[in-house]
Order: C-alpha cells, then structure tokens, then sequence
C-alpha cells in the first residue's frame, strides 16, 4: 500500500537514529504524561525481556490468548516493515493507524527523543486507541532503562540472560542479569526463564524478591509442555514461560484457558525467522554466541548440516558466533545485510577462515544464496534478523517498507 503518509512517517523518523541509543525513563514518562497517560489505557500489560526467546514468547503468549481476548504486541525490531512492531488482534497496524498515532506524538514533542522512545510512543498511543483486553511489551535492549520499563505492567518476564550487549549492559552475566531484572517492580507477577545461562537465574531470583508472586521455570516446568509448532527444544523453555503468564493472567482474573486450548494454540503458534522453512532454506535470527548454540542444538537435533549464508552487525561478538556456528555447517557464504550496521563480508570471512571453515563472500543476499546452492540444500541464513527480514521479501515477497528504516547500532 505504502501511502504518501506512510512513507512521510518513514522519512520523518529516520533521522531519530542521529541520537542513538539514550537508555533512560524520564523523557518516555514525561512525553506519555504530554499525550495523557495512554499507557494507562493497554488492559493488562505482561512486560517481556531478557537475552533471547523474547519474540517467541511473545508469540506465543499472544496465540494462548488470541481466541479469546483482544491483544496487542509491541515488539522490536522489525524484519521487514516497521508496522510489524505493533500488532493488534493479529492484524499489522494499518498505514493509517500507525500515521494518526505517530502525528499525535510529534506533536507532544516526540521528534526530540530517540527512536526507539518515539516508536514506543507509538505504540501506546495506538494500542490505548483499539483498545484491548491485553498488551504484551517486548524489552529494546537491556530491561532497567528500557523505554518500555516507563510502563506499569502487571506481570513481568525474564526469558533468560545470556552475554550480549556487553559494553551497555555489563561484562559478566551477573551484571547483564540486574539490568535485565530492572523491568521487576513491586507488587508484580514475575516469570524467571530458563531460556538462558543457569548461572544467571539466582541473581534474578534475588532480583525478583520485590514481586508479590514468582514462577520460576525448570525442568519439570518444560517437561510439562505439551508439543510446540516452532522447532527446537528452546522453544519448549519459552512456551513454559507462555504458559506461566497464562496462570499469572487467570490468577489475576483476566483470562481463563482450557488445557485444551493452550494444547491447540501451541501446536500452531508462528513466529517469523525463528527456524522458519521456505523450501530448501531455514531462516534463523540467531544472532549472539547463546542464541547461536541454540540454533545448532536444534541443526543436530534434525540431523542437518547446511550451508551457512551469514551476515551479523558490526556490534556483534562475531569470533563468539562465529566458533559457534562453523563447525555445525558444511560451507560458509558470508555477506552482508543493506543496511549500515552490518560487518563487512570480508571481515565476516576472515572470522570463519581463522577457525578453518570452507568460507566464500558475496555482496549481497541475493549473491550469497547462488553461492550456497552451488554447494546443495539446505541453506540456513543466519546471524541477523535484518538478514532474515530480507530473505522473507526475497523469497516469500513478505512485505516491505519503501526504505530501510531500523533501530540505531547500540554502542
């Protein structure tokens, strides 16, 4: 569709990126307080962090509900259009929605913050407009001064934490796992994961002792998860944190699901570039040393050993990903994704070269995969979630804005 509008409202927020990553809660709070305090107004809000599984947990949490409650998700970042963000009712915002929310919050003053907070902004002044029953908030980056954390939220979910981000968010898990516990507040329901390092969960634990009530997830929690659409054994973790949130929901009276149906929601339950098969290629956004040894668990798991099409920001741990990912696949096509965070395919070639793998480089994606199927099927595409988004237009024709417009490199 792309209205003039629409691709006005692109253009306009592109030059937020100029202020980069500004972590901190006191120009979100002020600029909701400006547009009337819409954050009061998304029904009962579940506040969904950590280091990965985040998406998916959101996905799922939303299927659980979906049939029976209107919900909203905000989630971060996009794969390939900005309206994927904001999803109500399982419906992308439309153009029109997502242009009056976004005029509505220029003209509180949100041209002055970052885009993320801008987009946040957004978010909530649209969702408070549907309205719903249920919002679930996925986390930026970190959890503490997240611009999400500005929001009251009723229960709360640290999938897991894991190394990544390390020059804002700490340099050991210990510091990571407190930033990512900064969206626990007093008086909530709290979900403690086990999509992460085990290390990690005692400091959450520990964190957690200001919640009212505290799920953590274990063995038994997964064990008890009936089958799961999205592939892996990690996604059996996240859909125990899923099912967590459901119990907190009904113990708060909001929800109440039949066993039945949470079986059925999770035996379809969808979420884009998390192993997702078109044909011959798996496209994963794994995209740190964890979520990386989690996609090549899942390769074993299946017996698959592919060619690797991989591209990974300039911010990235990428001799961590790299270590990971090298032995698990045949050949390796490095390249890169068109936007300007994205590490050169031939430094992303010399990272695998060190470690001895068979490794090429392309320009582009579209170069990339007739290098890979010069060595056969399957081919796994990998190491980004902006990569992932352009191989869904490239080979679905998902949809696509008219330009790039993405989150800012955090540094």
């Amino acid at each position: 569709m792309d209205s003039p509008e629409y691709a006005e409202l692109l253009a306009r927020l592109l030059p937020a990126r100029r202020f980069g990553v500004v972590l901190g809660l006191e120009r979100i709070r002020a600029l909701l307080d400006r547009l009337g305090s819409p954050d009061r107004r998304l029904g009962t809000v579940v506040h969904v962090g950590g280091t990965n599984g985040k998406g998916s947990t959101v996905a799922m949490i939303a299927a659980l509900l979906g049939d029976h409650l209107r919900v909203a998700t905000y989630t971060s970042p996009h794969l390939s259009c900005l309206r994927e963000r904001i999803v109500i009712d399982r419906e992308l915002i439309t153009e029109a929605a997502i242009v009056a929310a976004a005029d509505r919050v220029r003209d509180a003053g949100g041209d002055e913050l970052t885009f993320f907070e801008q987009l946040t902004a957004i978010a909530v002044v649209a969702i408070a407009e549907a309205p719903v029953d249920v919002t679930v908030l996925e986390v930026g980056l970190g959890g503490r001064l997240d611009a999400t954390t500005a929001i009251d939220a009723a229960i709360a979910v640290v999938t897991g934490v894991a190394m990544d981000h390390e020059a804002i968010l700490g340099d050991t898990l210990a510091k990571i796992a407190l930033e990512k516990a900064g969206i626990f507040k007093p008086g909530q329901r709290v979900v403690i994961g086990a999509s992460g390092e085990p290390a990690a969960v005692p400091v959450l634990c520990e964190a957690a002792r200001v919640a009212a009530h505290v799920t953590v997830i274990d063995d038994d929690a997964v064990a008890r998860v009936p089958p799961v659409a999205l592939p892996g054994a990690h996604q059996r973790r996240n859909a125990a944190a899923a099912l967590a949130v459901i119990d907190h929901l009904e113990a708060l009276g909001v929800a109440r699901i039949s066993n039945a149906h949470r079986r059925d929601a999770l035996a379809r339950v969808f979420h884009p570039g998390r192993f997702e098969v078109i044909d011959d290629v798996i496209l994963d956004g794994a995209h740190n040393p964890h979520g990386a040894a989690v996609l090549v668990e899942t390769l074993r798991e299946r017996g698959i050993r592919p060619v690797l099409v991989i591209a990974v920001s300039a911010d990235k741990d990428v001799p961590g990903i790299a270590g990971v990912l090298a032995p698990a696949a045949r050949a390796v096509i490095a390249t890169r994704y068109q936007q300007d965070r994205s590490l050169p395919p031939e430094q992303l070639a010399a990272s695998f070269a060190d470690l001895g793998a068979a490794v090429e480089h392309a320009p582009d994606l579209a170069a990339a995969l007739v290098a890979a199927r010069r060595h056969g099927a399957p081919i796994l595409v990998a190491g980004s979630l902006f990569l992932v988004g352009e191989a869904r237009v490239l080979l679905l024709g998902a949809p696509a804005d008219p330009f790039v417009v993405s989150d800012p490199p955090a540094r």
